[in-house]
């Protein structure tokens, strides 16, 4: 049985990457639907092989829909995700808008697929912070192994985070260092060009970013409360890509071999980690890919039974278009569907 799959947001950078998984992948769709705003009505886009005529959220009715993958902003998702679940079809949602509602399962298939079944409750589904989607499916493996008191990470993450205009902006930027043009800043709070931002989301009263923040309580909701967690988020002059250092204190030793064979081992996980010129990943090499790649995985002999690793993905894959098409397959694999049209 094929499954019709409607795609919000289908002209944006992760509904491009969306299409374009779900022809890689093969996802089992007897039909595709691309779903914008008005102003992108009749845009063109590619599914595989075909191209796709831009349809218009505003008059689309989604009561023969299985499910919405929705990439249109937090904003949009408010508006429209309970009305397109209330209709029985199931949305994964890109955004933070239902991340942290207690009815609403936040998922990452490597590590809390069983949770996918709370859907029902609203027929939605969240899908999570870019940042975290690589962390967690890191550190599942070795909570599992030895549990985890605490982490400490310092992202580096790439401006296609931000959208297609801040990918512009970085391009236009780094040609005017190179010209001796205008540097301009629109997207960015500084220059992003040759630079570094310790700035991603709005502040918050004790000092963190929306950003951080969310990093802290995704990997509480997805993996475990009792972890603590502390995050500093950093943009970089990178296309696509994000990267993370990251400190881990066991509650039990675990040792640097333990950990890589641990990993080697784990779900949508690749380890590259030779102690030598190049034996390590780095985000333009991650680009493209599915994997979450670890590398430079040493102890940490400051605190007990501490680790250190370096984590890198491709921000628009994992991080969103192909976590999404994985919590879709979840939902075909376990024949949850049917289940969502009764509720509804």
């Amino acid at each position: 049985m094929g499954y019709k799959v409607a795609v919000v947001g289908a002209t944006g950078n992760v509904g491009r990457e969306i299409l374009d998984i779900l022809a890689e992948r093969a996802f089992p769709a007897d039909e595709v639907v691309a779903l914008a705003s008005s102003r992108s009505l009749g845009q063109e886009v590619s599914f595989g092989d075909k191209i796709l005529k831009v349809k218009t959220l505003d008059t689309y009715d989604f009561s023969d829909t299985d499910i919405c993958l929705m990439s249109a902003g937090g904003e949009t998702s408010k508006e429209w995700s309970p009305r397109i679940g209330s209709q029985g079809c199931v949305v994964i949602d890109n955004s933070s808008a239902f991340r942290y509602d207690a009815d609403v399962p936040l998922i990452v298939p490597e590590v809390n697929a069983d949770a996918v079944v709370g859907f029902s409750k609203r027929n939605i589904i969240a899908n999570p912070n870019c940042s975290t989607a690589q962390l967690v499916v890191a550190l599942k493996p070795l909570h599992e192994a030895a549990t985890i008191k605490r982490v400490v990470v310092s992202t580096y993450q790439s401006v296609s985070g931000a959208g297609k205009d801040a990918m512009d902006e970085l391009f236009s930027q780094t040609r005017a260092v190179f010209t001796a043009g205008e540097v301009v800043t629109k997207k960015f709070t500084k220059r992003i060009a040759f630079n570094v931002i310790p700035h991603i989301d709005v502040f918050m009263e004790d000092g963190y970013t929306k950003e951080e923040w969310k990093m802290v309580a995704e990997t509480k909701k997805m993996l475990d409360p009792k972890i603590k967690l502390t995050a500093t988020a950093v943009r970089v002059p990178v296309f696509i890509g994000h990267a993370e250092s990251v400190n881990v204190e066991f509650e039990r030793p675990i040792s640097p071999e333990q950990a890589t064979e641990i990993l080697r081992a784990a779900p949508g996980v690749l380890v590259i980690d030779k102690r030598e010129n190049g034996g390590y990943m780095t985000p333009h090499e991650a680009a493209g890919e599915d994997a979450t790649y670890i590398s430079r995985i040493r102890e940490d002999a400051t605190v007990e039974n501490g680790l250190n690793f370096w984590c890198v993905s491709d921000n628009l894959r994992k991080g969103a278009a192909l976590n999404a098409v994985q919590i879709a397959e979840v939902l075909v694999n376990r024949k949850l569907l049917n289940k969502a049209k009764q509720a509804a």
